[in-house]
């Protein structure tokens, strides 16, 4: 009886023992990491300003004539077209010198018709016929002239834009050259902003800004750099830059704050690795490959970082697999096992 029980329990045993798979799933595989994958992604060299919007075009209007008021042809805070009447003014005084100057110089045609008339009949000296003449131009020149102070009399926008609070009221008298109100083009808006002296080399027109505003948090305009002042500023050692911002809903107001970045450079092939993946060696920074399944140590050239990620320029390759967890307890050579990607990593975007 106790044999058969010591052959039952030897049996079972060696059925244990030669189960497929429990010897494999009981000796492990390496160390267990987190590894990422090498891939080029794009790469913004950015730098951070705050600066001030400004209209794409702004201008007070004022007459150039002086006189009364007759009518203000615009309502405070709504757009005007470009080339509309905004302020009409009292012409009459002008238009009476109209009348003259047009009677005078009917008068002078006239005169100088007859001296022709006369001067082929050698009945008139050439010199009274050149004064004639002379008279008869005057005269237009005159008619051009009140003309103008008509045309003057109406106070057109220059552009179109939206206009400000008026400064004054209907039936007001005013100088020539005495504000009015203010017109302000709000699309495109402009942005001006300045950047450290040490930063001048890398400026140019054309570059790319993303621009955020405090009334509206959370919300980013896109812009370009149209100019670039070619002086430092000696007190501040900055380069101030204008950039162009689109605001076709009228959104944004001249005079707001905002926050500015300004693209340097894009990379559209930079190899970028997370932060976590540099392991430092004195001076040197290294990371860990995974080569057939085993850890090896690499020295790196690192380059620019964007959120939490770390441009590698020498020493890896696209598609090079890089330990980005675990690799501080790795000796060189020892396996690995890559543990599967929780998520993927965040494309850096300056």
């Amino acid at each position: 009886m106790r044999h058969g029980v010591v052959v039952v329990v030897a049996g079972l045993l060696m059925a244990v023992s030669a189960a497929p798979g429990m010897t494999q799933e009981a000796a492990p595989q390496g160390l267990p990491v987190e590894a990422v994958t090498v891939e080029a992604q794009p790469l913004q060299r950015t730098l951070q300003a705050v600066g001030t919007l400004t209209a794409g075009e702004s201008v007070m209007i004022r007459p150039e004539v002086p006189g009364r008021i007759e009518r203000l042809t615009f309502e405070e805070g709504l757009p005007v077209e470009a080339g509309a009447i905004v302020v009409r003014m009292d012409d009459s005084e002008q238009r009476a010198r109209m009348a003259s100057a047009e009677a005078q110089l009917a008068l002078s045609q006239a005169n100088y018709r007859r001296s022709q008339t006369l001067a082929k009949r050698d009945n008139v000296s050439q010199a009274a016929l050149e004064e004639a003449f002379a008279r008869m131009r005057i005269d237009e020149a005159a008619v051009a002239v009140a003309r103008t102070a008509i045309e003057k009399a109406q106070v057109r926008a220059p552009f179109a834009g939206v206009v400000g609070l008026r400064k004054v009221s209907p039936g007001a008298y005013v100088q020539a050259g005495q504000d009015i109100v203010n017109l302000e083009s709000l699309h495109p808006l402009k942005a001006d902003f300045r950047v450290p002296e040490m930063f001048s080399t890398d400026l140019r027109r054309g570059q790319p800004i993303r621009l955020n505003v405090d009334a509206m948090p959370g919300t980013e305009f896109e812009g370009e750099v149209i100019a670039v002042d070619p002086q430092v500023d000696v007190a501040g050692r900055s380069v101030m830059l204008r950039a162009r911002v689109p605001n076709p809903d009228g959104t944004l107001r001249p005079g707001m704050f905002a926050r500015v970045t300004l693209v340097l450079e894009v990379n559209p092939t930079a190899l970028m690795v997370p932060e976590q993946a540099l392991v430092p060696r004195g001076q040197t920074q290294m990371v860990v490959k995974v080569i057939d399944g085993k850890a090896a140590y690499r020295p790196v050239q690192i380059g620019h970082r964007a959120k939490g990620m770390v441009q590698i320029t020498d020493g890896v390759a696209e598609g090079d697999v890089i330990v980005t967890a675990g690799q501080m307890k790795l000796r060189p050579d020892q396996p690995v096992m890559v543990l599967p990607s929780q998520a993927p990593a965040e494309k850096p975007q300056g």
